[in-house]
């Protein structure tokens, strides 16, 4: 579990808390609730499979922000150099094997044609919160280069046509480990032509600020539990809330019902109301024997079958609504 015990951290890494409203669409036409799922690491292949076959049993489409370390072999971890430490360095490990890459890049592939979105979550899974832009800038680079190389470093036959496109180009969604937004790593997401940062931390749903051509999204807090004091909306959240960190698989159904109920009263507030952006994060770990992919799946299937609502990818919400509807200014 070294993969959760470094993601907790990132919890409690507060930002400056971004404010939004949402304005009405023009003609009093109500506009679709949006909802934004997301997962980070992106490593396990049996949750790839388990993610994309929820989104083609619910039409939904999520954003994987893919930690690049899992494309790299333990025995090739020197390839891989992050910033002021060195090579070889990493807070969440590397892959096994070839064999496991090679199922991982598959999925991948499938995931992108099948309309889910390959966001960056950088390499290491390090706390860039004192970097340089210079260090987020290399780190960035590092990631397309990696991701670039997935099959041709790895010797894995079968590179699809279009692959370097996606790692060069067609990634431009960026979550951060630990959270560690600032001006420095904006710069660079900038720089490295990235459309969007989304981690930050709000004190409910709100709409993206936009600086210059970065939107910058944030997770929500929502209530929860018998108290309902606000969570972050984010499984791992949710697993130190309901048992410190440690897995309790004897209440996992009544964790997975205080989840399920959370995610749909912030859903319902946003469905009969503003129609703000709903924003949900996921890691592929099962903490709690499962209990908060198994309330993502039942949350998935109740809302996102709706014929007005949208569970699509941060990318393809952009594309979707305007400037006016979807930003605030920073």
């Amino acid at each position: 579990m070294r993969f959760i015990s470094v993601v907790a951290s990132a919890v409690f890494f507060l930002l400056p808390l971004q404010s939004a409203s949402a304005t009405p669409l023009s003609g009093g036409k109500a506009r679709p609730q949006y909802v934004l799922i997301s997962f980070d690491g992106a490593h396990a292949d049996d949750l790839w499979q388990r993610s994309r076959a929820l989104g083609q049993k619910t039409n939904a489409r999520f954003t994987y922000f893919l930690s690049c370390v899992f494309l790299i072999q333990r025995s090739e971890r020197d390839g891989y150099k992050p910033p002021r430490m060195a090579a070889g360095r990493s807070n969440v490990g590397f892959a096994f094997n070839k064999e496991e890459i090679a199922e991982r890049l598959g999925n991948i592939w499938s995931a992108h044609l099948e309309g889910h979105e390959i966001a960056s979550h950088g390499c290491g899974h390090f706390d860039g919160k004192d970097w340089t832009t210079a260090d987020w800038d290399h780190e960035l680079k590092e990631f397309r280069r990696i991701v670039a190389d997935g099959y041709a470093a790895n010797g894995i036959p079968g590179e699809p046509q279009g692959w370097r496109e996606l790692a060069e180009h067609g990634i431009t969604g960026f979550r951060a480990p630990y959270l560690a937004t600032g001006k420095p790593v904006e710069k660079a997401l900038q720089a490295n032509s990235f459309h969007y940062q989304a981690s930050g931390i709000t004190r409910g749903p709100e709409l993206p600020l936009r600086t210059g051509d970065l939107a910058s999204f944030g997770l929500p807090l929502i209530p929860e539990g018998p108290s309902q004091r606000p969570v972050i909306a984010m499984d791992y959240n949710l697993y130190i809330r309901h048992s410190a960190g440690f897995e309790k698989p004897s209440q996992s159904q009544a964790f997975e019902e205080r989840t399920y109920k959370a995610f749909k009263a912030a859903f319902d507030k946003q469905y009969a109301g503003e129609r703000i952006p709903l924003q949900l994060g996921f890691h592929f770990v099962p903490m709690n024997a499962g209990a908060y992919w198994r309330a993502l799946e039942r949350f998935a299937g109740d809302v996102c079958t709706k014929p007005d609502v949208q569970c699509i990818t941060y990318s393809d919400y952009l594309k979707k609504t305007a400037p006016t509807e979807r930003h605030a200014e920073h």
